[in-house]
């Protein structure tokens, strides 16, 4: 072993923090061309990116906040976003049934005119007014509504596609590292690693940095920079419940509240129906955030209170919560905190700078990530020029679904049409990859249940950073929701044992 191979690897940026926001960071940072670290104590996605409502919206409520420069660039990002993405995100229209009670038809027709035309749309369709029949989900006396369009995204496989995206532009990819301390010196961040699994501690040094760590922001400031955060946040938990799907049709419904607030019923999975969110301030570890008897009452109220079909606590098959790291105003209530975002730059003179971001929402991901870059790359003077507007993501280079779902037919007509589906919406073209050199269904090696197969399983591991079943099961493919305890054991057992076999390869070589 040389001397240089135990010099420190040096980066241009190091962003800490895997979450939607500093992935995307990564992303853009490295397709600018600078050498730069994603750096992630967990999977990637882990906390509050894994564990949204999965809407790409301008977030009509906000309007009521008069936050109307938030719903304005989240609603023109939505266009970008779906052009992008269109396997991972695709429009979704939504039914607002109307409670005169609550709010006044007029207040809720400006605030969808608003809506419509705060920003150019392209492909999705108005706002409407509608009538319910008989033949209506809702009870009876809900007899008008509205519907508008807004957008559906898989919020963890963005974050993984926004990895991949930074990996193809040369980023190094280090989830489950953990940073214990970093610290400026001689014009350069030194930074401690320690390796979550094996344990080993490892130096970097990088001329700047990113603390894009979501609820854990301010924290990093006090444990690994020494330093007082200049913001502090305010974390809200959303909490959501998976029951058997309530409806037949795609359309999702936003249900008002006699507290002034929304809840979403999401179609989910094909043979589920999501429910959410719930705001409710939080303190403590935000991995062990999980929801309350009393959230799980509150949103089956409001649900129940809309639908003529009525739903029990038991109907639950799957609840997930997140903490959002908010926008702290310093009083009002959790649900009127602002999803806005921002970020501070520290960059005294002579010194590598640090910029820290505060706030944000999984909408303005993109937007926020090309900002937060642009601060970053006054420090860089050859760095290149904005580029993920119109960049398509990593498997999204297709038109449509019906298109690839037919392409896919043709290339391979033995895949299971199941199982072709859902990887049309999950992998989009990166399908091909998946399925490299495969011919057969018994080809496609153990079957854990459902349409989970070691290929599958076996190309998250080398492609996606997946090492555990939760990684696989509930952020990469969802099949969490049909796969027994018996079958994920097995599954468990699988990925060690690839684990290991790649381990020893390596040493060996």
């Amino acid at each position: 072993m040389n001397a240089a191979s135990n010099q420190p690897k040096t980066y241009d940026l190091a962003v800490i923090g895997a979450g939607v926001n500093g992935a995307g960071i990564a992303m853009d940072a490295a397709g600018r061309g600078l050498k730069t670290a994603l750096i992630e104590m967990d999977d990637l996605g882990a906390a509050t990116s894994s564990n949204s409502s999965k809407l790409i919206h301008g977030g009509l409520r906000y309007l009521e906040h008069y936050e109307f420069r938030l719903v304005k660039e989240a609603l023109a990002e939505r266009e970008s976003l779906l052009r992008n993405s269109p396997h991972i995100m695709w429009p979704l229209r939504f039914v607002l049934p109307h409670r005169p009670h609550l709010r006044p038809a007029w207040m809720i027709r400006i605030g969808l005119f608003l809506y419509d035309n705060l920003a150019k749309r392209e492909t999705l369709r108005a706002s409407e007014g509608v009538r319910f029949g008989t033949n209506s989900d809702l009870k009876p006396e809900i007899t008008r509504g509205f519907k508008y369009s807004d957008g559906w995204v898989d919020d963890a496989r963005l974050v993984v596609n926004c990895a991949l995206a930074a990996q193809q532009q040369g980023a190094d990819i280090l989830p489950r590292t953990k940073v214990v301390s970093a610290r400026r010196a001689k014009g350069i961040w030194q930074v401690e690693l320690v390796d979550q699994v094996s344990g080993e501690h490892r130096c970097i040094q990088s001329r700047a940095l990113v603390n894009a760590a979501g609820p854990w922001v301010s924290k990093l400031f006090n444990e690994a920079l020494e330093q007082r955060a200049p913001k502090e946040i305010r974390m809200v938990k959303g909490s959501h419940m998976v029951v058997p799907k309530i409806y037949d049709h795609d359309e999702a419904y936003i249900l008002q509240n006699e507290d002034n607030r929304i809840v979403f019923v999401i179609p989910y999975e094909d043979d589920y129906s999501l429910i959410g969110t719930t705001d409710v301030d939080y303190t403590g570890d935000p991995k062990r955030a999980t929801i309350s008897d009393e959230e799980v009452d509150y949103l089956l109220g409001v649900v129940n209170s809309h639908f003529k079909k009525q739903l029990t606590p038991a109907d639950m098959v799957w609840s997930y919560s997140g903490v959002r790291p908010l926008m702290d105003d310093e009083g009002g209530s959790a649900q009127k905190a602002s999803r806005d975002y921002t970020f501070e730059v520290d960059a005294p003179t002579g010194e590598a700078p640090l910029l820290s971001v505060f706030g944000g929402k999984i909408t303005t991901y993109r937007k926020l990530a090309e900002a937060a870059t642009n601060a970053i790359c006054k420090h860089f003077p050859k760095a290149g020029a904005p580029w993920t507007k119109t960049a398509t993501m990593p498997g999204g280079d297709f038109s449509d679904h019906q298109s690839l779902n037919r392409e896919l037919q043709s290339r391979y007509p033995w895949l299971p049409q199941d199982v072709r589906k859902r990887y049309v919406r999950t992998y989009g073209t990166l399908t091909h990859t998946l399925l490299d050199g495969i011919s057969s269904p018994e080809e496609m090696g153990e079957h854990f249940g459902a349409t989970l197969y070691a290929c599958e399983v076996d190309y998250l591991i080398k492609h996606e950073w997946a090492t555990t079943a939760e990684d696989v099961l509930w952020r990469r493919t969802k099949q969490g929701l049909r796969l027994g305890e018996a079958q994920q054991q097995q599954l468990e057992g699988h990925i060690a044992l690839q684990l290991k076999q790649a381990l020893c390869s390596e040493e060996a070589h």
